[in-house]
């Protein structure tokens, strides 16, 4: 069993900052790959930033240039340092780690409870 604990998530002006961490724990092993997700209303859920098996980054284009994902190996936690919100940013926000085979393929994925972001105009 595994447990995604989120914090840091908040009501913010635009053009202001929050910073999300996400903690993992229990039945951890394999190739992880964690990553950051976001669903606002009416609308599905989609990638915001996540690493790559090889520990590269990528972000939907939305956010390039304002957000940034980082991490701490020792304590499983990933961040997500957003700046230059906008009112578009405002979303349910979900952390997500999922177990992937050799080639890739994600053979079990683990959500968190999301934290609500929403920046004011």
């Amino acid at each position: 069993q595994v447990r995604l604990v989120e914090s840091g998530g908040g009501l913010v002006q635009t053009g202001g900052s929050l910073r999300l961490s996400c903690t993992a724990s229990g039945n951890i092993f394999g190739r992880v790959v964690m990553s950051w997700y976001r669903q606002a209303p009416g609308k599905q859920r989609e990638l915001v930033a996540g690493f790559t098996l090889g520990g590269n980054t990528n972000y939907a284009d939305s956010v390039k240039g304002r957000f940034t994902i980082s991490r701490d190996n020792a304590k499983n936690t990933v961040f997500l340092q957003m700046n230059s919100l906008k009112p578009e940013d405002t979303a349910v926000y979900y952390c997500n780690l999922s177990i992937r085979d050799t080639l890739g393929y994600v053979i079990r994925d683990d959500w968190g409870q999301g934290t609500q972001v929403t920046v004011s105009s």
